[in-house]
């Protein structure tokens, strides 16, 4: 074997190695520099999904606080109406409701 022979093909072989060397390292800089791409899409989705349901959300309770202010006057309205009814129950009943206490109190069982 010619030694010059030999060292050149060691040469050839340590310069492929570092082309391949350079292909791999080239090839984990591109998967990097993608993923890091992925995650900004990513963020920028989020934010803006985010926003979205945000100001629907903030819809929501414009248009709900809206209507409170009726339906606190609402609910007022049923509540004296209720309390009303009960006033005037209490009065029709409150006669008969006496003397049946009257009765029962003032009767002596044996």
């Amino acid at each position: 074997m010619n030694p010059n022979r030999s060292h050149g093909g060691i040469q050839l072989l340590l310069a492929a190695e570092q082309e391949a060397q350079n292909i791999v390292n080239d090839a984990k800089n591109a998967k990097t520099s993608r993923l890091k791409q992925a995650k900004e899409e990513a963020n920028r989705e989020i934010a803006a999904y985010r926003s979205e349901m945000e100001a629907e959300f903030q819809k929501k309770v414009a248009e709900s606080s809206g209507d409170s202010g009726a339906n606190v006057k609402r609910l007022q309205q049923e509540t004296d109406d209720k309390i009303q009814y009960l006033k005037s129950e209490a009065g029709r009943v409150s006669n008969d409701v006496t003397d049946m206490l009257l009765k029962h109190v003032t009767t002596v069982k044996k």
